[in-house]
């Protein structure tokens, strides 16, 4: 039996409604704690963790970028914004994680109420805003797990060999035209301790962050982040779903001339139809009137064609990371034969609880035994190549 979703999901689903955003602030400082500390007993709790959450299989795992993922599914940026729980997330299963989005300058987000779920349509509206407490100080806590790690002078399972991607975004108080220093200076604070960085220009949540996507706008900040990597660092960028063929088209020709190591498809939606949701209950407005991006099963479709897309576009030679309305097995099997090489979670995760990411891997494992793939990278594209 699920625990999970017998009984913890439907208390904070429904009944006294705990708020979204309260919820995973205290799920976060419970996890920093445990993330902190170093005692046997901690270590006994993790590896507890890893064996109950965690699934392995040989052909799930892949090197790419010079990095080893034990497996495709990562948490997507957003869920530890600042670094909290970075040693924890081996342990619910996951073959990476994506911090932030980080931007240079800490700051508060947009005002609450900023985090809506839309149990009818297994989706969550959110306009937090990159909330979070900036590069210097996700830079600093980094370092220091990095010397807790080394003071230990043992390979624990739960973190050995796993890596870390670091979401880079744009302050607020930022101007449009000084959007790519402000890049720069977050991703030179953090170079160190990041295994990949991704550029995320498509937000919905900061004004005006989506017209960076354009072409120009793009250029300047590729141009000055790649100056300063000098190809160090696995370089993406994350684009939103609601971009034409054409502008999708302009940023792959941005990608090749910049040397890119992948793109992330997709960030949320902003798209209102064919939601199931009229009113939001906190608000008592009209989920049309609600400012912010949507995530979750309204984005799988969308998603899965834009990997398609860009797999196509490059002939399968830029790494792609899935990512939108990702549940089941199902879902995920259809981001990699569409393209993907890599995918993350975070509103299935939600909905589904912290088996899911072992119930998709036991799915995949058997999807792969079914097209008599022995690798993960056999079904990379499958649907455009069959």
């Amino acid at each position: 039996m699920d625990i999970y979703k017998t009984v913890v999901r439907p208390f904070l689903f429904s009944g006294i409604k705990i708020d979204p955003e309260f919820a995973h602030h205290h799920l976060m400082q419970a996890l920093s704690a445990l993330d902190r500390r170093s005692d046997p007993l901690t270590h006994w709790l993790n590896h507890q963790m890893a064996r109950s959450f965690s699934w392995s299989a040989q052909p799930l795992q892949q090197s790419l970028w010079g990095l080893s993922f034990a497996n495709p599914i990562g948490l997507a940026a957003g869920f530890d914004k600042d670094g909290v729980a970075a040693g924890l997330w081996s342990a619910f299963g996951f073959g990476y994680v994506e911090l932030g989005t980080v931007t240079f300058h800490p700051q508060p987000g947009n005002p609450p109420p900023r985090l809506f779920r839309l149990p009818q349509d297994h989706a969550i509206l959110n306009r937090m805003g990159f909330n979070n407490q900036g590069a210097a100080v996700l830079a600093e806590r980094l370092q220091q797990r990095q010397q807790r790690s080394n003071q230990l002078q043992s390979q624990s399972p739960v973190t050995s060999d796993f890596p870390i991607g670091i979401n880079l975004g744009k302050s607020k108080i930022t101007p449009l035209e000084a959007a790519a220093a402000d890049y720069l200076n977050s991703f030179r604070l953090l170079k160190p301790w990041g295994d990949y960085f991704v550029v995320n220009v498509s937000s919905p949540n900061t004004p005006g962050l989506r017209t960076l996507q354009s072409a120009d706008q793009l250029d300047r900040i590729l141009d000055i982040l790649q100056t300063e990597n000098q190809s160090t660092k696995p370089l993406l960028v994350k684009i939103a779903p609601d971009l034409t063929w054409e502008e999708i088209e302009s940023i792959l020709v941005l990608t090749q001339t910049y040397g890119l190591s992948g793109i992330v498809a997709t960030n949320t939606t902003i798209r209102r139809d064919h939601l199931h949701t009229q009113m939001i209950d906190k608000t008592g407005l009209p989920v049309t009137e609600e400012a912010g991006g949507i995530s979750g099963a309204p984005l799988r479709d969308r998603s899965t064609e834009v990997i398609r897309f860009i797999y196509q576009q490059t002939q399968g030679k830029l790494p792609i990371i899935g990512v939108g309305g990702i549940f089941t097995a199902q879902d995920a099997w259809e981001k990699i034969i569409a393209g993907a090489s890599l995918l993350q979670v975070y509103t299935g995760w939600i909905y589904e609880g912290p088996w899911m990411v072992q119930r998709i891997l036991q799915g995949l494992s058997q999807q792969l035994e079914a097209h008599q793939c022995h690798t993960l990278a056999e079904a990379i594209g499958l649907d455009s190549r069959s």
